[in-house]
């Protein structure tokens, strides 16, 4: 009888435990996503709604500190680095604490971002940077607390925050042009040493065109400073299976001499087995 009421016991607790009723957070959490020109933004916040209230300069008073949303830290993440009002925010995450004043706010990005509201000890040193942008009046009122990405080109956009019937927009640049330049003068100048080398390497192991594979693999070593004993192991490779033996064998000791002052025992001994199978050792 023991042993029943206890069995009882223990799975009306399980069930206690296991059994949680879901009802509607008051400030339901929301995440956009975007991407500008070529950066990725992310943002992560709690909506509010006003429910009758008035917002600005009463539930939310002007001059002070406000969280930017509710519960935990809005947070913004910005996958390359962007530009907002001359000031540069590094590539990263970033808790967003405003300052709503009738005319302006004061929109603060704080590095750390583990904080439930507004930090109990505000940190100047962890404010990456403020920036301070003009309020606008809405005509048609925003009962929840909306933050959005709008206005986009390929070097920008506006950070904008809405509630009320107040609106704050923050322009900000994003380094698209500087990405796209870079990748145009590499494309446009050729292949680099990297690119002949996965090239000759991709036609080895696939058993194409041996030649080619070799005219890639001396461009890369002729572009490359000081080749490294796995680049020269496949190297002798390539000049083994084209059948130039005496080029193998002197190129596999480079890249035995090199892999024994790195301390590499695996092409250690495959550089050895391979020049005793071209009959060097």
């Amino acid at each position: 009888m023991k042993k029943l009421s206890l069995l009882i016991f223990t799975i009306l607790f399980t069930l206690n435990s296991v059994a949680q009723i879901k009802t509607p957070q008051p400030s339901p959490a929301a995440k956009l996503m975007q991407v500008v020109g070529l950066t990725d933004v992310e943002i992560a916040y709690s909506r509010p709604a006003m429910r009758e209230r008035t917002i600005f300069g009463s539930l939310v008073p002007y001059g002070k500190l406000w969280r930017t949303g509710a519960n935990k830290n809005t947070i913004i993440t910005f996958s390359d680095d962007v530009t907002m009002s001359g000031k540069t925010l590094k590539a990263g995450s970033y808790a967003i604490f405003t300052t709503p004043n009738a005319s302006s706010w004061d929109i603060n990005f704080y590095t750390d971002t583990e904080n439930w509201g507004t930090p109990k000890n505000w940190d100047a040193s962890k404010v990456a940077a403020t920036v301070n942008a003009k309020t606008s009046k809405i005509s048609e009122t925003t009962e929840s607390f909306t933050i959005s990405i709008d206005n986009l080109t390929n070097n920008g956009a506006h950070l904008v925050f809405e509630w009320e019937n107040t609106k704050v927009a923050v322009p900000f640049e994003v380094t698209t042009d500087t990405v796209v330049m870079k990748q145009i003068d590499k494309v446009m100048k050729g292949p680099d040493a990297r690119d002949y080398y996965a090239a000759a390497v991709y036609y080895l192991a696939e058993g194409k065109d041996i030649k080619k594979a070799k005219e890639w693999m001396d461009k890369s070593m002729s572009l490359t400073k000081e080749p490294k004993f796995w680049q020269l192991r496949k190297q002798s490779l390539i000049y083994a299976k084209l059948g130039d033996t005496k080029n193998a064998i002197a190129t596999a000791k480079k890249s035995l001499t090199a892999a024994e002052a790195a301390g590499n025992d695996d092409y250690v001994k495959m550089n050895k087995d391979s020049l005793k199978e071209w009959g060097a050792l």
